[in-house]
């Protein structure tokens, strides 16, 4: 019983935070309903596949699967150019298709040449530190608007909205430090679960909804059509592929350190093995016309406020997921959680995360240095955010998922910064 509700909760903890993502490029692209009930139903069923491979092959940890930031963005902005480099939109997802496959080849490319484990020592406690706090505050803006009910046909604040998505947070903190283990430990399945009945006995909006057709059915392959490969878009792939290393290998560092804090010992950090599956999970993403997965840093703030640490609930949430994917009305059924419901509940999870940040900088004895790298990527990195993305038409696709990334751009100058200033460091340890 104890193991079921725990991957219950994983699994509407992964779906709340998955299920925008396909809706919402569905509606970039003017798919229909059943177009959008499909792409719902495919994505579901890559990111739970693309997590049960990565907790049985791959890095073998409690991280779950989401649709990355970064085709997200892709995605928008190729919508944007379809008119002027594609005869037509059902091409441009085709081109994008090619774009994912492309990116599962270069990561087998790179696990198999062992880069990715070069690339994990660039990781340190600073880096991963600076990621997780400009991750967060890349998301606080989407957080606040949905929980104010600020929506594309709502661009106003609903103050009725605010004010129960800020009882819902206080409900969340409340229930996820409660004195009684198991209300702790359930807090997230708790707060959603009485957020959602609350929101719709209260009547303050209408959810967002797609159309059951069957009872069963498979994910179609290729739903878009055979994939393209568009050279700019493979160009941009590789880019991406080492921009989603860079996502992996945070995700998994921070994770292993709150598993350390709660007492559990990972024996490796499969980088490679990680890097191979997740060259699998692009691939799927491709051939299933879903949107590439990459792991998530917020399975650090699940695992941190809900202390559920063992991998296998993990594992029967994935399971879980993949068979609600043949299900089209579960998938209409957790496609109707309100928006402010989820951003709530998982605010929550979040903000647990900046204090898994601040301690990751605490293990670099030289403060001084950490405060100097920390300012330089921050500063960057946030001041990318406020910079509209019209200000970078005519810049090539690749080079606007970084500049335009503050995520990405922050946690790559983070890099740069820690590895001269800490050679600075040793050449003045050498030199005494």
């Amino acid at each position: 019983m104890k193991t079921s509700l725990s991957a219950f909760q994983w699994m509407a903890f992964m779906i709340a935070g998955s299920i925008v993502a396909p809706i919402a490029i569905a509606d970039l692209y003017g798919l229909g309903p059943t177009e959008t009930t499909g792409l719902v139903q495919r994505t579901m069923f890559v990111l739970g596949v693309s997590s049960l491979l990565q907790a049985l092959i791959g890095h073998r940890m409690p991280i779950n699967e989401g649709p990355a930031g970064l085709w997200w963005g892709v995605f928008a902005i190729y919508a944007g150019l379809s008119a002027s480099l594609f005869s037509s939109t059902m091409e441009t997802l085709q081109a994008l298709e090619g774009a994912m496959i492309a990116s599962g080849i270069v990561f087998f490319l790179l696990s198999f040449f062992k880069w990715i484990e070069k690339l994990a020592n660039l990781f340190t406690p600073i880096v991963s530190g600076i990621y997780l706090l400009l991750l967060v505050i890349q998301l606080s803006g989407s957080f606040l608007k949905g929980m104010m009910g600020i929506t594309g046909s709502q661009p106003t604040v609903d103050l009725s909205i605010a004010l129960f998505s800020f009882l819902l947070v206080v409900l969340t903190f409340h229930l996820s430090r409660h004195h009684i283990k198991w209300i702790s430990q359930y807090s997230i399945l708790i707060s959603l679960a009485a957020g959602w009945a609350a929101f719709s006995f209260l009547g303050l909006g209408e959810s967002l909804s797609i159309p059951e057709r069957s009872f069963f059915k498979l994910p179609e392959i290729l739903a878009f059509g055979n994939p393209e490969f568009n050279s700019g878009l493979v160009v941009t792939a590789v880019f991406i592929t080492f921009l989603l290393i860079t996502n992996m290998l945070a995700s998994i560092k921070v994770t292993e350190q709150v598993l350390k804090q709660h007492g559990v010992r990972t024996k490796d950090l499969r980088y490679r093995a990680s890097g191979f599956t997740s060259g699998i999970n692009q691939i799927l993403g491709g051939l299933f016309s879903a949107i590439g997965s990459v792991p998530i840093s917020g399975a650090a703030g699940f695992i941190s406020t809900t202390g559920i640490t063992k991998l296998f609930p993990f594992i029967l949430s994935s399971v879980f997921i993949i068979i609600a994917s043949f299900l089209p009305a579960v998938m209409a059924f957790f496609a109707s959680l309100p928006t402010p419901v989820g951003y709530s509940v998982t605010f929550v999870v979040f903000a647990n995360m900046i204090g898994i940040a601040l301690e990751e900088m605490d293990r670099e004895p030289d403060k001084k240095r950490t405060r100097l790298v920390a300012g330089i990527s921050l500063m960057a990195g946030t001041g990318s955010m406020f910079i509209p993305g019209n200000a970078f038409i005519g810049v090539h696709p690749a080079l606007i998922s970084i500049l335009n990334n503050g995520l990405i751009l922050g946690t790559l100058i983070a890099v740069i910064a820690d590895q001269l200033t800490l050679g600075n460091q040793n050449k003045k340890k050498r030199m005494h």
